[in-house]
């Protein structure tokens, strides 16, 4: 980890990392990024001011960065603002920048998913999955036998639950699908916004379990937004904590990365540290201090 204050299982770097403090390649560029929703009229908002930040692009291994804040301090404006979804898309000042390039519109290299259940309504949880591979016109037998290997990945049963809909299906299991669906395209950015908000904890550690083996063998770089600090830290290589809006990075921490199932971790005193930390700083910034 980089020199800072150590907070339990992390820390809390001096300063948000610029690009000259990284080794190796940016794969995610911010440089003083803000947007302002009506820009120029009455009603203007400005979600996000002078974001700076930059992600490494680690062989073999990726990223997890989780990022955390008050409500409506521009979390999600940050990942469309990757993914290059409008109306978050373009932002009104400075620039964003994937592998180098700036962002000028969605592409297959980033992946999103949402926390609104994302299935297709007519479409079976295999050809769910198999969306994106149709859209880029993969033969159907080569699609499906990728789609079945991904639906087993992700925990579901490929002889029970293959051929469901998804009217048929949990939220847990329709996260699942919306999950495999976008790994399937192998993308290099996976971009998740509260994919677990809806889900009871159970579901939810167990889910957040499954995406730590996953993210593992598809060695990407993920940001992660989320309300829950324990899923922050018990997911992230690195958290970026956010203002109130307009939202700006305060701080990163580093944090160890998970080794062992998120009910153990989260009983753990150093981890309980952490959140601590995180926590009474975002009650600080929700009363105005």
């Amino acid at each position: 980890m980089s020199d800072g204050k150590a907070i339990g299982m992390g820390q809390v770097l001096d300063a948000v990392r610029q690009p000259a403090e990284i080794r190796g390649t940016p794969i995610v560029t911010f440089k003083g990024v803000t947007k302002t929703y009506s820009f120029g009229e009455a009603n203007a908002f400005t979600a996000i001011r002078d974001i700076n930040f930059v992600v490494e692009d680690i062989p073999g291994k990726g990223e997890f960065i989780t990022v955390l804040g008050p409500s409506g301090c521009g979390k999600s404006t940050i990942l469309r603002l990757i993914a290059g979804l409008s109306p978050q898309h373009p932002a009104t000042a400075g620039e964003v920048l994937v592998n180098g390039k700036p962002v000028t519109r969605p592409g297959a290299d980033r992946g999103m998913v949402f926390q609104d259940y994302t299935s297709l309504d007519h479409r079976t949880v295999l050809d769910n999955v198999c969306f994106g591979l149709e859209c880029r016109n993969v033969p159907r037998k080569e699609r499906e036998e990728l789609g079945r290997l991904w639906v087993d990945r992700v925990g579901l049963d490929v002889g029970k639950d293959l051929h469901k809909y998804p009217h048929e299906l949990s939220g847990g299991m329709r996260q699942r699908v919306a999950i495999a669906r976008t790994l399937i395209l192998s993308p290099r950015i996976i971009l998740m916004d509260e994919p677990f908000g809806a889900l009871d904890p159970t579901t939810r550690m167990h889910m957040q379990d499954l995406l730590v083996t996953l993210w593992r063998e598809v060695q990407a770089t993920v940001f992660f937004v989320t309300h829950s600090i324990e899923e922050a830290v018990y997911l992230g290589d690195r958290v970026y904590l956010l203002s109130s809006s307009p939202g700006t990075i305060l701080e990163e921490l580093e944090v160890a990365p998970p080794d062992r199932p998120a009910l153990e971790m989260q009983r753990e005193a150093a981890f309980q540290e952490t959140v601590f930390y995180i926590r009474e700083l975002i009650m600080q910034l929700e009363e105005g201090k």
